[in-house]
């Protein structure tokens, strides 16, 4: 687990995940202790909220009638459930090299009758990318070697592969339609102990953090999806699923008030996830394309490091790239990306690399003899 920095955030707003409740039920809006004759269930997060004055649900939300054996037709869905359903499909990735050891975590995301593939971070297997020995410990105790598909230091992802087919396969989710207090639960190896489970909420979208590789030194940028649920070190590559156990992200990085003796530091109740819908294109190129490799999306800007305003100012263009093919000018400074506010370079950065090449995005800058102007760019691309 790697020590991050990060900037601030959007704030969303959030929703409660429907409960029972002594006396009432537990909704968005506080206990509901029903005085009309049905609650209203969100179709997406089954969240509860109490009825319209004449007893009726809007359009997104199902009507549930209210009686004496409500609570067992309510589409809540426990923590408990949840853990029989993905523990299956979360691996212990243990690493082996000439130096030492690490272990990480892992979702099995494909699995055919012969092979299964495996997502994890980059920073977990990176030191025996070039030598040393990957294995694989299920769900059931069983170890089996891997070997790294490919990997993208870029956002710190990398697909395993085991000879071993039938494997159960994590459920996707999307983590697009995350909001703030959503309710999630991380699952992994934190310190070497397999199958712990731990649970908490969104605190926070869009958060911008960069994490730096052990070996490579390359710095990974990610659009996180920041959570209270213990996240610890061993919990790396670990999936992060929403209430219903759909992969929404993946376990990368804690925040830390400084460092241990051990050079390890534990959680702090601020933890962060690649988003899967990120993290989706970019395992899928690793495993079809010939050379297993994934590519990013290209600017084609060189930021100005000594800048300290709000913003991130453009000191250089890059030749035949999106942001001179759009028109943008050099001493231009980036004040938002398809409406999101950028602080600085690394959450421009960040947000570049949350969309994928060839995307076409609303860039804002202040021009350098004043006045703000929207840009249509078309993204280039990059391998990695």
């Amino acid at each position: 687990m790697l020590k991050i920095s990060s900037t601030a955030g959007k704030v969303l707003a959030g929703v409660i995940v429907g409960a029972t409740a002594v006396g009432g039920f537990a909704t968005a809006a506080g206990t509901f202790s029903g005085s009309t004759s049905v609650i209203c269930a969100d179709n997406r997060t089954n969240a509860l909220y109490a009825a319209s004055a004449n007893g009726t649900c809007a359009s997104n939300r199902s009507a549930i009638p209210l009686s004496q054996n409500t609570a067992s037709t309510l589409p809540t869905t426990s923590i408990k459930s949840v853990v029989q359903k993905v523990s299956p499909s979360v691996v212990t990735v243990n690493v082996t090299t000439t130096t030492g050891g690490d272990t990480g975590s892992g979702s099995i995301i494909q699995s055919d009758a012969s092979t299964s593939y495996i997502l994890t971070n980059n920073h977990v297997i990176e030191a025996a990318a070039t030598s040393g020995k990957i294995e694989i410990e299920l769900n059931g105790g069983d170890i089996i070697p891997a070997t790294i598909v490919g990997r993208d230091s870029n956002y710190d992802l990398a697909v395993l592969k085991v000879n071993k087919g039938n494997l159960p396969v994590i459920a996707l989710g999307n983590s697009s339609t995350l909001a703030i207090g959503d309710s999630v639960i991380a699952f992994g190896s934190p310190l070497g102990l397999s199958g712990t489970v731990t649970s908490g909420i969104v605190s926070s979208l869009n958060r911008p953090v960069t994490t730096g590789g052990t070996a490579s030194g390359t710095n990974s940028f990610v659009n996180a999806i920041q959570t209270d649920a213990a996240i610890n070190p061993g919990n790396s590559g670990g999936p992060l699923t929403d209430s219903l156990g759909r992969l929404v992200g993946i376990n990368s990085a804690i925040a830390s008030t400084g460092s241990s003796t051990s050079g390890q530091t534990g959680n702090i109740g601020l933890g962060f996830a690649i988003p899967i819908n990120e993290a989706k294109r970019v395992y899928t190129e690793i495993i079809t394309t010939p050379t297993h490799t994934s590519t990013r999306p290209l600017l084609g800007v060189f930021f100005d490091t000594t800048y300290s305003g709000v913003g991130a100012k453009i000191s250089q263009l890059v030749a035949g790239e999106a942001a001179e093919k759009a028109g943008i000018p050099v001493g231009s400074i980036v004040t938002s990306i398809d409406g999101s506010r950028i602080a600085d370079q690394l959450s421009a950065i960040v947000k570049i690399r949350s969309y994928a090449p060839g995307s076409t995005v609303q860039v804002t800058v202040t021009l350098p003899a004043g006045g703000s102007k929207t840009f249509s760019v078309k993204l280039g691309s990059s391998s990695n």
